[in-house]
């Protein structure tokens, strides 16, 4: 097992970020600044299969592990990037047992799985091609996302599903679904993550949540959450951006 799935089933605290800028520069400056892994967002962001194996070499380069978040469900999509040398996959809006059930069949080689076996990057071109299958469905981490009014009311049957290792709740998305945008919402959309979380940890599951800023994550933190995806690299610039110029011109 990786050392990255064994963190993340270990339940140990994990922050990392988005990454959306679509340059290897980019995410060998995320990497250096300390994350514990990255997650390229290939859901939201301007970010191709032929770019994705170049921004996972950038985040080698400082050892740092890197997930990617499809652009869906598609089998072929999740073992792209898996071949490409990604160390897991987060799969957004996942709502049904199925669906989860999907995601473990294209992330894990028979008899777990029906992924196909390629000789792509993590295999070492064709060199490693035994080596990688011994270790690929122990050491790959399968996230699902929870971000649907149908997922919530499905959970019980998502988090049972074997092979999943991080439950992941997309609060934005679950927000909107559930008609809990805002201030007003704030409480309904609490209890649905409390909800998710305490199926998820009943079932053994690790629970990962999306938030903009560090300021909730203690409180998420004592709720049983542990893996968490902090902004992204260009909430980062941008605020900091916003946050120097203000400085300056209030000097």
């Amino acid at each position: 097992m990786s050392n990255f799935r064994s963190m993340c089933l270990a339940d140990d605290r994990l922050v990392g970020t988005f990454v959306a800028i679509p340059h290897p520069v980019a995410v060998e400056v995320v990497a250096a600044a300390g994350a514990d892994f990255i997650c390229i967002d290939a859901e939201h962001s301007q970010i191709g299969r032929e770019l994705i194996e170049n921004l996972i070499r950038a985040a080698d380069v400082h050892h740092v592990p890197t997930m990617v978040r499809v652009p869906g469900h598609a089998p072929e999509s999740i073992a792209g990037v898996l071949d490409a040398g990604a160390a897991g996959v987060l799969v957004p809006r996942v709502s049904t047992a199925a669906q989860a059930q999907a995601a473990v069949a294209a992330t894990r080689y028979p008899p777990l799985g029906e992924r196909g076996v390629g000789p792509g990057r993590a295999a070492g071109y064709g060199y490693r091609i035994p080596d990688y299958l011994k270790s690929a469905n122990d050491s790959l981490v399968l996230a699902v996302q929870i971000e649907t009014a149908e997922g919530l009311r499905n959970v019980e049957e998502i988090v049972a599903v074997d092979g999943i290792d991080v439950i992941f709740i997309g609060p934005g998305d679950l927000s909107v679904s559930l008609d809990a945008m805002g201030p007003d919402g704030a409480g309904r959309l609490e209890a649905a993550i409390l909800t998710i979380t305490e199926a998820a940890a009943k079932a053994g599951k690790t629970v990962g949540i999306f938030r903009p800023t560090p300021d909730d994550v203690g409180k998420w933190s004592k709720a049983g959450i542990s893996f968490y995806l902090l902004a992204s690299d260009t909430m980062f610039l941008g605020a900091s951006l916003a946050a120097g110029v203000k400085a300056a011109r209030d000097a």
